[in-house]
């Protein structure tokens, strides 16, 4: 896949480069606050997506995204239809975007276990608790490396606005800016496992979403576990995922 031009509202973009970059920054106003009071969380994302195979809804991911003066934090929940089947996580990332910490727990069925993937020295360690028996994974990969694991898709939208934030400059003279894919390693807690990812814009694309054409950004993520189709509306939210060869989608609900 190669490069293209992304047209994105300021607004949005700076939501991005908050996010994702390390300008990422918080100003208090010491006149107003105490050095003791605890700072307020700053809601930058929240809602659901549906997740559809054979176009049957068979999951429900809801998800918060928070904004802090010392980073961000992510947390989502899991709910399989028809079932007491359940997981949560949360992940918390420095204003540069690199990992605090992960956690993640499975409740629910006959599959029951948690994990939290932390820092160690300059690499990351998975911490596993199955059966009531403890394991690490280590992984020789830098605190840089993404969190994308299985069925979390908000995940999947800090990704994304990481690879805005990082490639996407937009210059005074222009509406636009050029952007090419870029490679970023990632592990997946659930599966313990871990890969590299390369993100691409592809470019525009109309597509029907509850009922209404609507234009879109379109952006790739390919690795070895497949390829996926990722589309951002004009705010840069995440509003369609596509796993082709699956029959699979998942689409932002309506607030």
């Amino acid at each position: 896949m190669s490069g293209g031009i992304v047209r994105t509202k300021p607004v949005a973009l700076l939501l991005v480069l908050v996010l994702a970059s390390s300008a990422f920054a918080y100003k208090r106003d010491k006149k107003d606050k105490k050095k003791d009071s605890k700072p307020e969380a700053k809601l930058v994302d929240s809602g659901s997506f549906g997740v559809f195979v054979n176009d049957q809804r068979v999951a429900t991911e809801t998800f918060n995204i928070k904004q802090l003066p010392d980073g961000s934090v992510t947390t989502s929940d899991i709910k399989i239809e028809g079932s007491n089947q359940s997981q949560h996580s949360e992940l918390q990332l420095s204003p540069a975007g690199t990992l605090i910490r992960y956690d993640w727990k499975e409740s629910g069925g006959s599959e029951k276990g948690e994990s939290s993937v932390t820092p160690s020295d300059q690499f990351i360690v998975q911490h596993i608790k199955a059966d009531d028996k403890y394991s690490e994974q280590p992984y020789l990969m830098p605190v840089s490396t993404a969190i994308l694991d299985d069925y979390f898709f908000s995940q999947r939208e800090l990704l994304l606005w990481r690879y805005l934030g990082s490639g996407c400059v937009i210059k005074p003279s222009e509406k636009g800016c050029p952007l090419e894919p870029a490679k970023y390693g990632f592990v997946i807690p659930r599966q313990r496992t871990s890969g590299m990812a390369t993100v691409s814009y592809i470019g525009k694309e109309t597509v029907m979403l509850h009922g209404a054409a609507k234009e879109l950004n379109k952006f790739g993520l390919s690795s070895d576990f497949g390829d996926w189709l990722l589309y951002l509306d004009e705010n840069n939210k995440l509003v369609r995922v596509l796993v082709p060869g699956e029959a699979t989608e998942v689409i932002r609900d309506l607030p």
